[in-house]
């Protein structure tokens, strides 16, 4: 190893102050050589320095001898293989993510972990592929519901196995180690180099390779621009252990901001998906781990929540991106008097909840659930992508009716996604607003206005009803919100209506 000065080979004092050694050699070491003659010296002895004659010829060609020591053929960095992964990447050998479904009988009635599904998918993934697909994550993959992996391999480690460790080994393929930094890396270099990865991350701390990310979304966007660049394996997010169900860890794990961040990069590179349950995760991570160049964020929930869709609906679902759930909707096709919209797996569970309680109040409220899977199809075709042509998303969200939006991460971000549509005055989103401790998965709704009792109460706002009549409703949801605020303090848990809620096909009167 040589340890050399800072700036070494530099000129050691400018102005009579210290350049060599210290930090101004990392600024402009010599910053007037056009107007000051005797910086344009020091510049003049610095360059000399190096002989260049001894380099160049006459023409400014380097010289022969130097020529020669150059590698040839694939032995050149541009050159080499690995330096151009694209070129040596195989298609993962992926089974069929249908047989990793949650039997969904109807919607709303039974429970799953949908992270837990996904691990299933990886584990077999990762026993197809010894040599080319790797898991990625902060010390969390077991946290994160995706164990099963460890069924057929090894945490990797090169260092001393202790009898206390669990599945780690020299031949392992999940790359694990507390550094999203190391992992980002880690992973960047496999995909570069030619092969798959999966980086599952707690979503809050996602923001420490904010900065890694901009360069790799970066590189990839001019990389397009390359005809010689082979498209390489995408760069895919699993963000879990999510800003909704922060029960132990409180305020310090709660943030959805890192896809606000996300999607200042190219559209060509990034996509954001929101999967609701467990099948429609499983499809969008079937499609991620197949896609090439681009950057992928999920983010899912690990915990046991309701699902939504057998497979095929999911599979329909995630196609389209976002859609009408006509199953959930009171509107039978015609214009309907407020569109309830939601995108992620709590928002969508409250929304739901706030239309089953809409229902129970006004019977004949003509209400339209649409679901998003796919934030980016938000955004106008003529932006990204995936977006939606306007003709199409005002058929969905209509062109004049309140739109109560339940959204998983910062309410303002859907503003922008949406500020260039017919109907976006009156978009109303709910979502996180920085409000949140170690509290009850309902009570963290609630504090941040995403509840189903928000969310309703908000949309009664948004419609023709009698000002008693409204006026009745919010105080039924205030004594409502009061009691279940009692019920947590004294028990420590969300009252049995929450926790046991199910979603009922007809109205509950």
């Amino acid at each position: 190893m040589l340890v050399t000065p800072k700036g070494w080979t530099g000129p050691k004092i400018v102005d009579g102050k210290p350049v060599e050694g210290s930090w101004r050699s990392h600024q402009v070491p010599i910053p007037d050589v056009r107007t000051d003659d005797e910086h344009r010296r020091l510049f003049e002895s610095w360059m000399k320095s190096y002989r260049p004659e001894e380099l160049f010829d006459a023409s400014g060609a380097l010289a022969v001898e130097l020529r020669a020591l150059a590698p040839r053929g694939v032995r050149r960095m541009s050159a080499n293989p690995h330096a151009n992964g694209g070129s040596l990447l195989r298609d993962l050998i992926v089974p069929d993510f249908r047989a990793y479904a949650v039997e969904v009988p109807e919607p709303g009635t039974v429970t799953a972990e949908s992270t837990r599904a996904v691990g299933c998918l990886l584990r077999d993934i990762l026993a197809t592929n010894r040599d080319n697909f790797r898991v990625f994550g902060p010390d969390e993959t077991t946290s994160n519901r995706l164990d099963a992996v460890f069924e057929v391999t090894d945490r990797t480690s090169m260092a001393a196995v202790l009898p206390t460790d669990e599945s780690v080994g020299p031949d392992g393929r999940v790359m694990e180690v507390l550094s999203e930094h190391m992992c980002q890396g880690l992973l960047e270099g496999y995909l570069l180099t030619g092969r798959h990865g999966f980086f599952s991350c707690y979503e809050a701390f996602t923001h420490i390779v904010d900065s890694m990310f901009n360069q790799h979304a970066k590189w990839l966007k001019v990389a397009r621009c390359l005809p010689w660049r082979r498209p390489i394996a995408s760069l895919t997010y699993l963000l879990t252990s999510h800003v909704w169900r922060q029960d132990n860890n409180g305020f310090s794990h709660q943030d959805p901001g890192f896809i606000d961040h996300f999607i200042n990069k190219k559209a060509d590179v990034v996509r954001v998906y929101l999967p609701p349950d467990a099948n429609t995760l499983l499809a969008i991570s079937d499609h991620c781990l197949r896609s090439r160049n681009y950057v992928n964020v999920i983010v899912a929930g690990k915990q046991p929540e309701l699902q939504w869709l057998d497979i095929e609906a999911a599979i329909e679902h995630c196609r389209k991106g976002l859609g009408i759930w006509h199953w959930a909707s009171t509107d039978a096709g015609a214009e309907p008097d407020i569109v309830m919209a939601c995108a992620g797996d709590v928002p969508t569970l409250e929304t739901l909840a706030a239309v089953e309680f809409l229902r129970s109040i006004f019977p004949a409220l003509k209400i339209r659930v649409v679901n998003v899977v796919d934030l980016m199809a938000l955004e106008p075709s003529t932006v990204h992508p995936h977006g939606l042509d306007d003709p199409e998303f005002d058929s969905i969200f209509t062109k004049d009716r309140p739109v109560i939006f339940a959204f998983h991460g910062y309410p303002t971000l859907i503003h922008r996604l949406t500020y260039r549509r017919t109907n976006h005055d009156n978009f109303h989103v709910h979502g996180y607003k920085e409000e949140g401790t170690t509290t009850t998965p309902f009570r963290m709704a609630v504090l941040n206005e995403l509840d189903r009792y928000h969310l309703a109460g908000d949309a009664i706002n948004r419609l023709p009803v009698s000002a008693e009549c409204a006026a009745d409703v919010r105080r039924r949801i205030d004594e409502t919100l009061a009691e279940h605020k009692r019920y947590i303090e004294s028990f420590g848990d969300d009252p049995p209506e929450i926790k046991d809620w199910r979603w009922h096909a007809h109205p509950v009167l």
